[in-house]
């Protein structure tokens, strides 16, 4: 039977713990599209699941070859989102870590860092040149839709704000990475 979930998240550590959780529950992932999880009734915790970042998109030969690596080692890559790939290996394989060293998973944290910060900055600077351009046009030709302009510049800063904040787990948890490198070295 097909079991389907909407649901989102802005962590991606919460999503694999919640993957896992239903997992344990006799569901595993078959799909993943915006916001939707399509599951499959299988035995309780026949999987464990993990999300990973690429540095490129799954179709770009990099990508390919390190997901075929992966599936060389038993992990199955059961979806894509973007640059996201959702993975996952048989439970009783044993313990899936895609990270084993300090330096890779500071790695991994930066991309989704670097991520974050994308969208940060296209939010403010679609908002402010939303402001800029709404202004320009209630100056210079009183049009009402100049206010549109500067309410939706003013909702663009404002979503900026809170992608900031929302990523600001990411930013903790690489400087205690770095820290944790440095104490061991």
């Amino acid at each position: 039977m097909i079991h389907v979930v909407r649901k989102m998240f802005w962590d991606f550590e919460k999503e694999e713990q919640w993957l896992n959780e239903i997992s344990a529950k006799g569901l595993a992932l078959t799909n993943y599209t915006w916001c939707k999880y399509v599951f499959i009734e299988t035995p309780k915790n026949e999987y464990t699941y993990r999300i990973e970042l690429l540095d490129n998109v799954p179709t770009h030969p990099e990508s390919i070859a390190y997901i075929r690596f992966l599936e060389e080692n038993g992990v199955e890559c059961v979806s894509s989102f973007g640059r996201w790939i959702y993975l996952r290996k048989k439970s009783s394989e044993g313990a899936f870590d895609i990270y084993t060293d300090l330096e890779s998973k500071i790695k991994h944290f930066k991309r989704i860092n670097t991520l974050w910060n994308s969208v940060i900055w296209l939010e403010f600077i679609l908002g402010l040149a939303n402001i800029l351009i709404g202004l320009t046009n209630y100056f210079t030709s009183s049009s009402s839709i100049s206010l549109v302009n500067v309410i939706l510049g003013g909702l663009l800063i404002l979503l900026g704000l809170v992608f900031l904040r929302a990523g600001a787990p990411i930013r903790k948890k690489i400087k205690k990475l770095q820290q944790e490198n440095l104490i061991r070295e």
